[in-house]
């Protein structure tokens, strides 16, 4: 069953094309990697999902409702019903800092306050457990690692309980060392089932993680399929040219 359908998906900026007709759709509980070279429209399409990029043309359904239909948005309170669904962690973490890593963690649970101040607490707590980090519950963001501040965002991005979660090249601002942690709480959510859209540049977290990978290029998807069709018996020279330049 698809969680996620997108068709016919059209986004320019001014005269440029940014996405020329993306269609694809996400299964429950699968994990769709996007590789692709920078400026070829990944991020714009991710964002657009979740509507922090409006489209100019196309659909996007996602667990049957519709976000955009034909181009057309339904009213705002549709848009924010239909996008809480989906969890978003960005490149750059987005963390306030003038807030602790807790205050940081329930800030959007409490401002819905669909749950009691009690039940918010509980599950900070616990994700904060799962990711490695209940001794910085009262740290500040300027204290952790680049590591660290991504796990914070991933466990901010699980505290709405989203049945899909949505990464914008979640290890490009980390130094080497610091991804591994990252890509780990991942590897872990992937193991749960998981929904996840992966925008990233990592291959090896690609073809070991992912159900499936789609390539883009210029705005378009150039090929789809498992990760050892796409990446390892590519069809196209398009996505050949990008491996081989991506796995020197």
């Amino acid at each position: 069953m698809a969680i996620i359908e997108v068709s016919n998906l059209k986004k320019s900026f001014g005269e440029l094309e940014v996405l020329k007709q993306i269609t694809f759709d996400v299964k429950q509980n699968e994990v769709v990697a996007i590789i692709g070279p920078s400026g070829s429209g990944k991020s714009t399409m991710l964002r657009s999902l979740i509507h922090l990029e409006e489209i100019n043309g196309g659909s996007i359904a996602v667990g049957g409702d519709y976000l955009v239909k034909d181009g057309v948005y339904p009213k705002q309170s549709e848009v924010k019903r239909v996008t809480a669904k989906m969890g978003m962690v960005f490149q750059h973490f987005n963390l306030y800092p003038h807030l602790t890593v807790i205050e940081n963690l329930e800030l959007a649970p409490k401002l819905r306050k669909l749950e009691s101040k009690e039940a918010v607490r509980k599950r900070s707590t616990e994700l904060l457990g799962k990711i490695g980090l209940s001794a910085f519950a009262n740290a500040h963001p300027a204290t952790l690692s680049g590591g660290q501040k991504q796990r914070v965002a991933i466990a901010r991005a699980l505290m709405t309980n989203p049945d899909i979660l949505l990464f914008d090249e979640p290890t490009s601002a980390l130094d080497p060392e610091l991804t591994g942690e990252v890509l780990q709480v991942m590897k872990d959510l992937a193991e749960e089932h998981m929904t996840m859209i992966v925008v990233t540049h990592e291959m090896g977290f690609a073809q070991e993680v992912a159900d499936r990978v789609m390539f883009m290029d210029k705005g378009e998807i150039i090929e789809s399929g498992s990760p050892e069709e796409v990446l390892l018996n590519p069809k196209f020279e398009r996505t050949k040219a990008f491996l081989n330049r991506s796995l020197k």
